[in-house]
């Protein structure tokens, strides 16, 4: 379905598109549930609310419009959806949080609502940015905050229609998916030079295993340097192993040692022009 989004995005997004994305979320046999999903179809007559949290203590957040008038509702909005596309006077980013709110709010399906949302925003995203190769996903930034997700949710469904902060929210979650795609492509450069720097020298699988995960940064990074314990650890060397292989990787210039000494001396990264020597 994302490839569907990004890749056919210049296609219409009409009610069967939406069946089609609906049906690949529920392929298999929906016999063990509860009750049987109406899949490629709207939703029944029963009240729907959106909830998060655990199944025996749910969290409301909101009840969904009454299924009379589904249909138009949702015609109102796929109508808008493709009218928007030219309209040059609507921030292609603020089209897209106005289309994520409106859909999610309608809730037209009996499950999958919000994976179908995310796709809806990144459908738009990427029509405003007339390319199928994207190098973020705002879904996964959306998952990453699920509580202020549902928080601004549950706040601008409540009262007058001005959605101003739920738009603001959009936008700032919106920016730190670009900012963390910034930075993975950075990390993915600094990976290919530091590379072809040393790509005559010779070095153990433990050694380019530990490098890897050093100059890879992220939560298992060691943002603040590596300790010959811990590359012990990461390697599966022994002591005086994972001593003589960091001197070497000093000695190479791969590595640069940090202030300190004795056992809690760490290192890093050594990034320098001149590093292959």
């Amino acid at each position: 379905m994302l490839l569907d989004t990004t890749h056919e995005h210049q296609q219409p997004l009409d009610l069967q598109r939406l069946y089609k994305w609906h049906g690949w979320l529920f392929p298999g046999d929906d016999s063990l549930l509860s009750r049987p999903l109406r899949i490629g179809t709207l939703r029944g007559e029963e009240p729907m609310q959106v909830v998060s949290g655990r199944l025996d203590r749910p969290t409301v957040h909101f009840e969904v419009p009454p299924r009379a008038g589904l249909e138009a509702q949702l015609d109102d909005f796929l109508a808008w959806f493709e009218s928007s596309r030219s309209d040059a006077s609507l921030d292609p980013f603020l089209r897209a949080g106005i289309a994520h709110f409106w859909f999610v709010t309608l809730h037209p399906f009996d499950d999958g609502n919000g994976r179908l949302t995310r796709a809806i925003t990144d459908l738009a995203l990427a029509q405003g940015e007339q390319q199928a190769i994207r190098f973020y996903a705002m879904s996964a930034s959306i998952l990453d905050d699920r509580a202020g997700y549902y928080r601004i949710l549950e706040a601008s469904q409540r009262g007058t229609l001005d959605i101003t902060a739920w738009l603001q929210w959009f936008l700032a979650t919106l920016l730190k998916s670009l900012e963390q795609a910034l930075a993975r492509i950075d990390r993915v450069l600094v990976k290919a030079c530091f590379w072809q720097a040393h790509r005559s020298q010779a070095l153990s699988a433990e050694q380019i295993k530990v490098l890897n995960r050093l100059l890879d940064g992220g939560e298992k990074g060691f943002e603040n340097g590596i300790s010959a314990a811990q590359y012990q650890a990461v390697a599966k060397v022994s002591k005086a192993t994972a001593t003589r292989h960091l001197s070497d990787l000093v000695e190479k210039r791969c590595l640069a040692r940090l202030p300190g000494g004795g056992r809690s001396t760490r290192y890093q990264i050594q990034h320098s022009a001149n590093a292959q020597g």
